[in-house]
């Protein structure tokens, strides 16, 4: 009975009808819970970004173009009207490697965009520098000139080469301008606005992740650097060195010697040329460009060898030895120099031609190949805009010398019959012997006008074109050449070396890495 009772009161209850104490609200009710403190108003962000921009001082390519993406206006990268989403938090994850290598946090401003984004979230705001459109302000440029700095340093190096060390050494200047010195004549990409809008895309389509992964250097010298960053070897190499040579593993050159079975290494600091075939590795010393004339940092690959070449000298050569001599018959016989016109090809005696004269460019200097010539017996060519070369020397004292930056910026090599010998695909023995005879030969009768020589000579000279090999030999296929510039670098057995830096270059990258450090 008292089930039926209980049942019977529920179901009464179910149908009683109850008073709704909010049927009659309208919308100005909740005016009052309504609070600018949690309001994003995009024109207050956008006044936010201006200051920040005007403000920042920072003078790398990617702070210039985080400056001009928000001058133009563009749209928000990160902010939207929710906030703030996963892509902000990709990035922060990306952006935790830049303690490993070697950089300053705070150089990206990452302690100050993390707490941003949790501000964002906590709405964790307040009226002073915290107030919502302040805290979005800041994370929408945070975010863009972290990311642009990281993106563009990852792909290109965090300093441009080209045209920082293109900048060092004054060639000639006058009211009107300045001419530097080529240094760095490898060509390779820079930033650009193409690479900026491809980035800023890239966050757009929430593919970011993959596109920073891609980014990253890849090469073994770099990893193992930057492994050994914070142990022992940072002790041993020095942390500066380190960075530096990180550095120049950055650069995107167009070729690398990991990329081939045969190819020629010559470390600029190290003083010696390496020359690799498969497992076959054999190693001379060299003399390069002194402080006034460097040697340039370049890559190609060597297309021919000149036997016994004659020495056109350089308009800078000119200048200082031979203006001053003009007329003076025996010094131009002593050192088998000539001068030419360019025009008819003729010999003119020195007695003939006037300063003006050789510098207008109309004549050539040389210098008669054989012994004693500047550039040796043999000299190993590439191309190259700076007419650099390999070659042989007459002043093979040099050698002897622990210190051997003596040249114009050529590289003068201790063993160039044996260099000559491995740079031939085939070794042809008589083409060989050949070569060898040609470097030991007199050969001063070679080039003199017939008209010139005696009864005497002439015999001299048939003899010798019977046995000489007078000219070019090409080299085929072609040997790639590596004029490179690093103070640590792995020897053929894997050990790093450590090198003098002779030129001063890694002075003057880690000035601009100062912008990240």
């Amino acid at each position: 009975m008292s089930l039926v009772i209980l049942m019977t009161v529920v179901f009464q209850s179910c149908h009683e009808k109850i008073a709704n104490p909010n049927h009659s609200l309208t919308l100005a009710d909740y005016e009052s819970l309504d609070s600018s403190a949690y309001a994003l108003n995009s024109h207050r962000i956008r006044e936010g970004i201006d200051s920040l921009s005007r403000n920042d001082r920072d003078s790398m390519f990617a702070d210039f173009a985080t400056r001009g993406h928000y001058a133009r206006e563009k749209s928000f990268v990160w902010i939207n009207r929710k906030g703030i989403d996963a892509r902000a938090d990709s990035l922060v994850s990306a952006l935790q490697a830049v303690d490993s290598m070697g950089f300053n946090p705070r150089k990206f401003r990452i302690p100050q965009i993390a707490e941003d984004i949790k501000r964002m979230r906590m709405l964790d705001f307040d009226e002073q520098r915290n107030r919502i459109n302040i805290v979005a302000a800041r994370l929408e440029y945070n975010l863009t000139k972290a990311y642009l700095r990281y993106a563009v340093g990852q792909r290109f190096g965090f300093m441009n080469p080209t045209a920082v060390l293109n900048h060092l050494d004054v060639l000639d200047s006058d009211s009107n301008r300045t001419n530097y010195r080529t240094l760095f004549d490898i060509k390779i990409p820079h930033a650009n606005k193409k690479f900026v809008e491809l980035a800023l895309h890239k966050v757009q389509v929430d593919s970011l992740s993959s596109f920073l992964h891609a980014l990253e250097p890849r090469g073994v010298f770099y990893n193992r650097l930057q492994s050994g960053l914070h142990g022992a070897e940072a002790d041993s190499f020095g942390r500066m060195r380190m960075l530096v040579n990180m550095e120049r593993c950055r650069w995107r050159v167009p070729d690398y010697p990991g990329a081939h079975e045969k190819y020629i290494l010559v470390n600029i600091p190290s003083y010696h040329l390496r020359a690799v075939d498969g497992d076959s590795v054999f190693i001379m010393r060299t003399a390069f460009g002194s402080v006034e004339t460097k040697t340039p940092i370049l890559i190609s690959k060597v297309k021919r060898m000149d036997i016994n070449p004659q020495w056109i000298m350089p308009k800078s050569i000119i200048k200082t030895s031979i203006l001053p001599r003009l007329g003076n018959s025996y010094y131009f016989m002593q050192r088998q120099y000539f001068i030419r016109d360019r025009k008819t090809g003729k010999n003119v005696s020195p007695r003939q031609v006037s300063r003006d004269m050789l510098l207008s460019g109309q004549y050539l200097v040389a210098q008669r190949g054989g012994e004693g010539n500047a550039l040796g017996r043999i000299i190993f060519r590439f191309d190259n805009n700076l007419s650099i070369y390999l070659h042989d020397t007459s002043s093979r004292d040099v050698f002897n010398t622990s210190e051997r930056d003596v040249s114009h910026g050529c590289v003068r090599v201790e063993k160039p019959f044996d260099l000559a010998v491995f740079m031939l695909q085939d070794k042809d023995e008589s083409l060989i012997s050949k070569i060898h005879y040609s470097m030991q030969a007199d050969v001063s009768p070679v080039g003199i006008a017939k008209e010139e020589f005696s009864p005497q000579m002439q015999a001299v000279n048939d003899t010798l074109q019977r046995k000489l090999l007078i000219g070019k030999v090409e080299v085929n296929p072609q040997v790639p050449i590596f004029i490179l510039y690093f103070t640590l670098y792995p020897d053929e057995s894997g050990k790093i070396e450590i090198f003098e830096d002779v030129y001063g270059y890694d002075g003057v990258i880690y000035r601009q890495l100062q912008n990240y450090i």
